[in-house]
């Protein structure tokens, strides 16, 4: 295992990307994170959350939907039992508020208060984050974590550092390495705009319960979940074929029209090449060839399947 450097410098992002892919390595992560607490809080959450809240055990945790009372994304949330009977959820950096805004504007006679806690977070990833010792790094929560195939930590707490001998990394590796596996973020490819589906089945089946009671935003769910997830658009992987990074929200285009929008941009060091993220129009079938195209620039591409690269 790569030894951190002596003042805990992060890597650069050649190394820090090479550490996160072949062994393991750490990096800041911006969350948010809330309490809800109450004698209610259980049963609240359980109305408003997509996943079942209710069973989770005590030190549990779940990916789960945060839905417009119409079906649409409000935020992809993650909700932890501690017991008391307090809830944690986190969502990524900057969708705190809108989490926030969403549950008190459904908050009606219920005896629950939520509030932000002064918390930070770091992420272990790499094949070598199974099991790794994660005493002495001042975490109130370590939450095991599957990147579609990469294993790794969230370590949570008001001063959470790196776990002995794992070296920090640029945020920018784990930026590519997050696009590679084809793991959504708040505010590139989740916003209010999304139906969950749109971001693939496997999202769906990771935050949403089909065995539980209702809650809000549920009846579109279900809806597409019957009908084989037939939605306008997918999140795809879209490989470029130069050396040239366009920009986020540059077109991909196919025969001619417009078919899709790319909301990340990074480098794959294992794939030679820039990559990106972008929901595009159901009737390009994966693998395709595409344009990507911007104001001043255009770019071969080949629009493909998700993740990118096997952990």
């Amino acid at each position: 295992m790569t030894e951190p450097p002596a003042d805990h410098v992060p890597l650069d992002v050649t190394d820090g990307y090479l550490a996160l892919r072949r062994e393991v390595g750490a990096f800041r992560y911006d969350r948010d994170v809330l309490a809800v607490r109450g004698a209610d809080a259980v049963t609240f959450l359980q109305g408003q959350l997509a996943a079942d809240v209710a069973g989770l055990p005590e030190g549990g945790s779940a990916w789960s939907l945060l839905l417009q009372p119409q079906g649409r994304l409000v935020a992809w949330v993650r909700v932890t039992r501690t017991g008391a009977p307090d809830l944690l959820p986190d969502v990524d950096g900057g969708s705190g508020d809108v989490v926030v805004d969403r549950l008190e504007r459904f908050k009606l006679r219920v005896d629950a208060t939520i509030e932000r806690l002064d918390w930070g977070a770091v992420a272990v990833r790499g094949p070598a984050a199974v099991g790794i010792d994660t005493s002495g790094t001042g975490a109130e929560l370590a939450l095991p974590v599957d990147w579609r195939g990469l294993p790794g930590v969230d370590l949570l707490g008001p001063g959470v550092r790196a776990p002995d001998g794992v070296p920090l990394t640029d945020p920018l590796a784990a930026h590519n390495v997050r696009i590679e596996q084809g793991w959504p973020a708040m505010g590139h490819e989740l916003d209010g705009d999304v139906i969950p589906a749109e971001v693939g089945q496997w999202f769906v089946d990771v935050s949403a319960s089909f065995t539980k009671g209702c809650y809000t935003g549920q009846e579109l769910v279900a809806r597409i979940d019957s009908r084989g997830g037939n939605v306008p658009r997918h999140l795809r992987g879209v490989v470029i074929g130069t050396n040239v990074l366009p920009p986020e929200g540059a077109r991909v285009v196919a025969d001619g029209q417009e078919r899709g929008t790319l909301t990340s941009v990074g480098e794959s060091l294992d794939l030679r090449a820039p990559v990106a993220l972008g929901f595009i129009h159901r009737s390009v079938e994966v693998p395709a060839d595409v344009t990507v195209e911007w104001d001043g620039g255009a770019t071969p591409a080949r629009g493909v399947d998700l993740p990118l690269l096997d952990g």
